[in-house]
């Protein structure tokens, strides 16, 4: 057991989520005072002349470096946004270099880390970084799988038609506050995104309402992109793929995850490989223009070879877009409640198989331009967006840089109203719970009424 002696607990967040990526939940404590420590503890105290929080993170990092032999390749960053400190840089006037020695001298992430960040960050200036304010991003949730995944992470329920048809119900009513809300502003989606869930688990009649929902409402008129999730290959019907082309849905999400049937067995997929073939060929044969994959690294019982095979497979596929996602398991997942520390077991091969499969892309023309980390994340690394040159989304890139105001729908979603004035956003949560959405719909508009529409409408009139 280590015992961390903190008499002032303001970093204690922040040092939390370091020390769980050297040390497992169980296997570390904070107390106040060495009387409280337990019998052999290993004791670590910071000095008190120390109260600058990432000098406090340095420190940290340095002691269980030393004491557990690990060098965690993040180094002290512990957010979900490391691209966001490089892009700062850059505003600044830094040059490449002075970043990289920056990211790896102070914050002590790793060469190839501080690299990957870089070129993220410059694949994405071909987006406007900051936004007119007169934009927003849009973002619908469906909350509703054919199946759940062991590993799976998201507000996801498993359905019947009763229930969808209230969902959609109190949806739609949500929908039709938000576009007239954004109306009255003078203020238009710049990209609208539908996301679960998967979308594409509603029956052909139920999809098809919902898109003729969201394309008669919103003002289209600013829209760059609008994204369907269509993750399951086995929800996937030629006559969705037509209605998304039809309405204005340019790109869509069909995620493999692996390519290797047994794994996708194991894991709760009940598609079969050949089903992903099949769906790519229809969505380009009915003309849809961006297609992203999504492929896992670190999956139960994958081995490296299978994991390198099946994104050879999805490569071969040709999608514009290929997201390298690591398995990242939250505390309602199965594969959790099986193996609680499933995420911290040796992973050495992991790192060596992001690295591989970032030169394997790079190969064949696909850049890094989207980058984020997650809590419970295996071995601690990261997930990376790929994409074909001017295939970017522009979508993924706002969530990531926050400067822009991202309106959230439907169960789960949290809306971020963007203050550019000071630099800082504000979350607007709707429930989480199914039913509970359904139940308090005219609490949610009201939220987005007294929580949304106001800001929203000051931020324009200052500008």
């Amino acid at each position: 057991m280590y015992s961390i002696i903190m008499k002032d607990l303001a970093h204690k967040h922040d040092l939390d989520e370091l020390i769980r990526v050297f040390l497992k939940p169980s296997e570390f404590e904070f107390i106040e005072n060495r009387q409280y420590a337990e019998k052999n503890a290993i004791i670590i105290e910071h000095p008190p002349t120390i109260v600058d929080k990432d000098d406090l993170k340095r420190y940290y990092f340095r002691e269980l470096n030393n004491m557990t032999g690990y060098q965690p390749p993040w180094g002290i960053l512990t957010g979900v946004r490391p691209t966001k400190k490089c892009n700062e840089y850059l505003n600044n006037g830094l040059t490449k270099s002075e970043i990289q020695r920056l990211l790896v001298e102070e914050f002590y992430v790793s060469e190839d880390k501080a690299r990957l960040v870089l070129e993220t960050c410059f694949n994405q200036l071909s987006i406007n970084q900051i936004p007119t304010d007169n934009l927003v991003g849009i973002y619908i949730g469906i909350p509703f799988c054919p199946t759940r995944c062991v590993f799976c992470s998201f507000a996801s329920n498993q359905f019947d038609q009763k229930k969808i048809d209230l969902y959609l119900s109190a949806l739609f009513q949500e929908i039709d506050y938000v576009a007239l809300m954004l109306k009255n502003l003078k203020i238009n989606p710049e990209t609208i995104y539908i996301g679960g869930g998967t979308p594409t688990s509603l029956s052909e009649i139920d999809f098809e309402r919902l898109i003729i929902k969201i394309h008669d409402q919103f003002d289209f008129s600013e829209v760059k992109e609008f994204t369907i999730e269509a993750g399951r290959p086995d929800t996937i019907t030629l006559n969705k793929l037509e209605c998304i082309h039809r309405y204005g849905g340019n790109r869509i999400s069909i995620n493999p995850q692996s390519m290797n049937q047994r794994t996708l067995n194991q894991i709760g997929r009940n598609h079969t490989a050949e089903q992903i073939t099949e769906a790519f060929k229809m969505a380009k044969m009915v003309g849809i223009p961006i297609i992203n994959a999504d492929i896992i690294a670190g999956l139960p019982g994958e081995s490296d070879l299978e994991f390198n095979r099946s994104l050879e497979q999805v490569i071969k596929l040709a999608p514009q877009n290929i997201t390298v996602h690591t398995l990242a398991m939250k505390r309602a997942s199965k594969l959790k409640v099986v193996d609680k520390d499933y995420n911290y077991k040796e992973h050495s091969s992991l790192n060596d198989l992001l690295k591989g499969s970032n030169a394997t892309l790079k190969a064949f023309g696909y850049g890094p331009y989207y980058l984020y980390r997650q809590k419970q994340t295996t071995g601690n690394f990261e997930n990376v967006g790929y994409a074909l040159a001017g295939t970017q989304s522009i979508y993924n890139v706002r969530i990531m840089q926050e400067h822009q105001s991202i309106i959230a729908l439907g169960a789960g979603g949290i809306s971020k109203v963007y203050f550019p004035m000071e630099n800082r956003h504000e979350r607007v949560p709707n429930v989480s719970d199914l039913s509970h959405y359904i139940d308090r719909i005219q609490e949610m508009i009201k939220r987005k009424n007294d929580m949304i529409a106001g800001p929203l409408s000051g931020i324009v009139k200052k500008k």
